[in-house]
């Protein structure tokens, strides 16, 4: 097995009415519908780089076992709002491992599920890394806290939404971290051993 080396963001919206062709086409619209995903549980592998969806999908093949976090969510009632989103926390030391989190609420717009997605991946590696914080604080005042600490360099998040097919047709939306092992090529295009590089601002 191995420790992923880079890691890309993607998401996507499928309509149909068969749940599963539906995913499906959500798949299809995040551009992965080729592989065959192994969900993961939610570590930030320790100095792994972020590059943009345009570069991550040049390196998957038909049928390749490809390792992703995701949050998925679905629905058939028409007009409900669901969304699928991915929280990102990522510290300071490049040693150390960051936080994903997943999360699929329904009637939630996109900036509340991704806040509520950001504050669950921070708040775990808040609590790994010994950050003191008052947990009933609203997430716009632990942020700051996290981020003076010095201990957490970045949070971020990515989420799709959609409201249910007016018609009752199944509507499911993705959004997914997708992993990569090391590759020579990505490299050398993102200087990987330069730490000033490390980190693509979101």
């Amino acid at each position: 097995m191995f420790v992923p080396d880079y890691i890309f963001f993607t998401k996507g919206k499928g309509i149909h009415k068969d749940y599963l062709q539906s995913f499906e086409l959500a798949l299809r619209d995040a551009k992965i519908e080729k592989c065959n995903l192994v969900t993961v549980s939610s570590i930030y592998p320790p100095g792994c780089k972020r590059i943009p969806l345009e570069d991550g999908i040049k390196y998957l093949e038909p049928g390749q076992i490809t390792f992703a976090v995701m949050a998925r969510n679905s629905t058939n009632e028409p007009n409900r709002l669901i969304a699928a989103s991915i929280g990102v926390a990522t510290p300071a030391d490049e040693t150390q491992h960051g936080y994903l989190s997943e999360h699929h609420p329904f009637g939630e717009t996109d900036e509340k599920a991704g806040e509520y997605a950001e504050d669950l991946a921070a708040t775990m590696l808040a609590t790994t890394l010994g950050i003191e914080f008052d947990s009933n604080t609203a997430w716009d005042e632990r942020e700051k806290t996290f981020k003076m600490s010095g201990k957490i360099v970045k949070t971020y998040n990515v989420v799709q939404s959609a409201e249910g097919d007016k018609n009752g047709l199944w509507t499911t939306v993705i959004a997914s971290a997708i992993l990569l092992p090391r590759n020579s090529e990505l490299d050398a295009k993102y200087k990987k051993n330069n730490l000033e590089n490390r980190i693509i601002q979101s």
